[in-house]
């Protein structure tokens, strides 16, 4: 009896007792190199044992942020950052310690999407970005490459690392990506912090939660619609879960977002499957971000007009506060590649819009010509843009892209002529104009500009689907 008592009481002792030998474990995402956001109250978090009393240090001030282990063995714990600045080193104790060395305080950005923002300096064809890529030894850039997963459920731990910017790495990070970080950057005189999320091919319903998709009839039906690909999931949530849902606890300033090509086979419902998108990511982070987004740039292989129809729905999307569209028809050069090769000005592009939104600078033009109205007068038309108070150009012979119809649906094309920030269109065959199209194809490439050199968005004034173009 005597020695059944004593094994019992040894059981218990090693079952609840507090063990010097377990260790405070971190996810991916936090780590040496890591940026974290600036001014801002950031989480800190990561597995441990249950009552465990954690404590952490900063070296950028005196402060002691405490915190316990729950029962499902996790801890976090909420710090306060100071402005830009480093490297710092942050100290995490428990029954182990952690040290994680060169952090730097800055601005965090999320870049995700399908090919165009994976696409990198190694997939070729980019000479013209040799020098940067040699040159791209930044120590206040930094970088984490989230690598491609799935999983059937939301997770709360990715894979990858932080690296400090190097030509090697950045050679394999979104083009796209960096270039926007690295004018962040010299702007700003700030550290960047960059996370790449991205897949090539994937659809926005694998980067929007499932619930989201199952629980509405119409975007179920377009996911179903989806074809199964070799190299990329098709399945709601897929990459959200495994991809997205393990870093929304780590604060980040907004996200910069190129897709959409491989929803044009159902353009009529990505309207609401990007806003959709966009509302559950803020969702997850707990904070209304900043969204700028790409629009797909013109190319030949799309069918019918889906292309057109997919840019309206994007267009369509900047009605959720705090989006933005980053316009790049007049970066194509070749209508047969779905991939633009100049990433540098999509970059520029996006980190002008967030340098004069987020950042409040000033003299980084981001604001494109936009359809705002259009008046009869007779037999012509006036087209009014907003975006262009100093007026629209044309860069070439003719201003070309427009089309005009009557109540017969039959669209011919128009000639046009500036006034201002207007446009007046006619046709000789259309004696009473009801409708009015600007680059409304798959593959038009846009002439008319304003004075700041960003090309006039598409637009249609009609919601006419069986329409002829003479």
């Amino acid at each position: 009896m005597k020695r059944n008592f004593i094994l019992g009481t040894i059981v218990l002792t090693v079952l609840f007792a507090p063990k010097a030998t377990a260790n405070i474990r971190l996810p991916a995402i936090i780590g040496d190199h890591m940026v974290l956001q600036q001014n801002a109250g950031v989480k800190l978090w990561g597995w441990c044992e249950p009552l465990e009393k954690i404590k952490i240090n900063t070296s950028w001030d005196t402060a002691t942020y405490s915190g316990t282990g729950t029962s499902e063995a996790k801890w976090e714990i909420k710090i306060k950052t100071p402005p830009a600045g480093g490297p710092y080193t942050i100290t995490i104790a428990g029954y182990n310690k952690i040290v994680i060395e060169d952090v730097l305080i800055g601005e965090v950005w999320d870049c995700s999407g399908q090919s165009n923002m994976e696409m990198s300096f190694s997939w070729g064809a980019t000479p013209e970005y040799t020098a940067d890529a040699d040159s791209a030894n930044n120590k206040n850039i930094r970088l984490f490459h989230i690598p491609k997963l799935t999983a059937p459920a939301p997770q709360d731990d990715t894979k990858g690392s932080w690296v400090v910017c190097n030509p090697g790495d950045m050679k394999q990070f979104s083009m796209a990506g960096y270039f926007f970080g690295k004018k962040l950057n010299e702007v700003l005189s700030a550290p960047v912090g960059l996370i790449e999320a991205n897949w090539g091919g994937t659809p926005a319903e694998v980067w929007t939660p499932k619930d989201l998709i199952t629980n509405n009839a119409t975007l179920q039906k377009a996911a179903d619609s989806l074809k199964p690909s070799d190299y990329w999931p098709v399945q709601p949530a897929a990459t959200f879960n495994a991809m997205i849902s393990p870093i929304t606890n780590y604060t980040i300033a907004g996200v910069i977002w190129y897709q959409g090509e491989s929803n044009t086979g159902s353009p009529q419902t990505y309207y609401q499957l990007f806003a959709t998108m966009i509302r559950s990511w803020r969702e997850a982070w707990h904070i209304d971000l900043p969204f700028y987004f790409v629009q797909i740039a013109p190319f030949s292989g799309y069918d019918g007009i889906s292309g057109a129809l997919l840019k309206e729905a994007q267009t369509q999307t900047l009605s959720l506060p705090r989006t933005g569209m980053v316009i790049i028809d007049d970066k194509v050069t070749d209508l047969s590649n779905i991939h633009p090769h100049d990433k540098k000005d999509v970059g520029d592009r996006l980190a002008n819009m967030a340098l004069s939104e987020v950042y409040n600078k000033i003299g980084f033009p981001y604001k494109y010509p936009m359809y705002q109205s259009m008046q009869v007068i007779k037999n012509k038309v006036r087209i009014t843009f907003s975006n262009a108070d100093d007026g629209l150009v044309n860069k070439g012979d003719t201003i070309k892209g427009f089309y005009i119809s009557g109540a017969d649906k039959k669209f011919y094309p128009a000639v046009a002529k500036i006034k201002g920030n207007t446009v007046i269109v006619y046709n000789k065959n259309v004696k009473e104009p009801v409708a009015v199209r600007y680059d409304f194809t798959n593959s038009s490439i846009p002439t008319l500009f304003n004075k700041d050199g960003l090309p006039a968005n598409l637009f249609r004034t009609d919601d006419w689907d069986d329409v002829k173009t003479e």
